[in-house]
């Protein structure tokens, strides 16, 4: 196994990959909606030149689904193949998120981790991101059950 990799964005072509390289990570939670083939293409035309994957030895050992809603950025899926971690994999493809965003006009980024995500948590503790006390996350499926109670 190599330890040289390139990073490039990441287009509907690679999702079939990704999805694999998420399933093969222990404890990775994804959503069957958002994180299908139509969800993933719907969010990379959003945001066609944010999300990262990074190849070594001729396959995706990284992904990033990063995007913006204009204001703020959001990685989502950070993720490296565990053989392929250590070798600075998870910064670079987070620095050329980071760039793309700064391309856009956006100043700010955030991203959701696992509270069990402990490997995940120290990387962006220790890279220098600021863990956020202040507030709540909420979230809210959006179905037509759920609409209906809630305006109720």
């Amino acid at each position: 196994m190599s330890k040289e990799y390139t990073i490039r964005v990441m287009t509907l072509e690679d999702y079939d990959e990704v999805y694999a390289l998420w399933m093969g990570i222990h404890g990775f939670g994804i959503r069957s909606i958002d994180d299908s083939k139509e969800g993933v293409e719907r969010f990379l035309k959003r945001n066609p030149t944010t999300s990262m994957v990074a190849v070594a030895d001729g396959k995706i050992v990284g992904a990033i689904l990063c995007g913006h809603d204009g204001r703020r950025g959001c990685l989502y899926h950070v993720c490296v193949h565990e053989d392929y971690r250590k070798n600075g994999i998870g910064k670079a493809m987070a620095v050329a998120c980071m760039r793309a965003l700064q391309k856009e006009k956006i100043n700010k980024v955030s991203l959701i981790a696992f509270k069990s995500n402990e490997l995940g948590n120290h990387f962006w503790k220790d890279a220098g991101w600021c863990f956020r006390e202040d507030l709540n996350y909420y979230d809210f499926t959006l179905n037509e059950a759920n609409i209906t109670r809630f305006n109720q």
